[in-house]
Formats: structure tokens, sequence, C-alpha cells
């Protein structure tokens, strides 16, 4: 069983789906959790057609919710070239900023 950091469930789920009224990038970044195994070390490779359907929300509102991640630096992406599929590396700016403390 996957363990889901608090931080998702209490704050980031409200933050991203109240304050940004982006329900997609919610799914997106709980199915990247899932993939990676909550490893946040892990980059996992998936297209926006393979997580649309594993989803069950549309490609378009998967490339949404990515964009909202990239831009809310919550997802970092990596392609080798234009047309690859992206390798996804999710970010958890809570984790680092409580590091030093």
């Amino acid at each position: 069983m996957i363990q889901i950091d608090e931080y998702i469930l209490d704050v980031l789920m409200r933050d991203l789906t109240g304050h940004d009224r982006s329900v997609s990038s919610y799914l997106v970044y709980l199915h990247l959790w899932h993939l990676c195994g909550g490893d946040t070390s892990v980059a996992v490779k998936t297209s926006h057609q393979q997580m649309a359907e594993a989803v069950g929300i549309s490609k378009s509102a998967v490339q949404n919710g990515i964009r909202n991640l990239l831009r809310r630096k919550l997802v970092k992406a990596k392609k080798i070239t234009v047309t690859s599929i992206p390798e996804y590396r999710l970010m958890t700016p809570w984790r680092r900023a409580n590091a030093g403390n």
C-alpha cells in the first residue's frame, strides 16, 4: 500500500481544487504519486493519453493539469526530444521548507 503524504490530503487538495479550481491538477498529481510509489526521487515516463485513461479525464484536462502543476513547481517534466513521451518527477516543496527546521 502506498502512503500518501498528509500535506497532499490536508492542504494540496484544497489549494488545487479550491484556489486554482483545477481538479485535474490534483488528480494528475495523485496519479503520478501512485506511479512513483510515493518516492519523489523516481521519475516516471507516461503520456498525456495514458494518464487520461488511467484517471478517467480527457487528454486536454490532463494537459491543463500538467501545465498548472509545472507553473506551481509541483512537477518537473523532461523530454529527450520535442515529440518524446515526457518523464515526470514530483516535487514536494513543503518537505524542503521544513527540512531545515
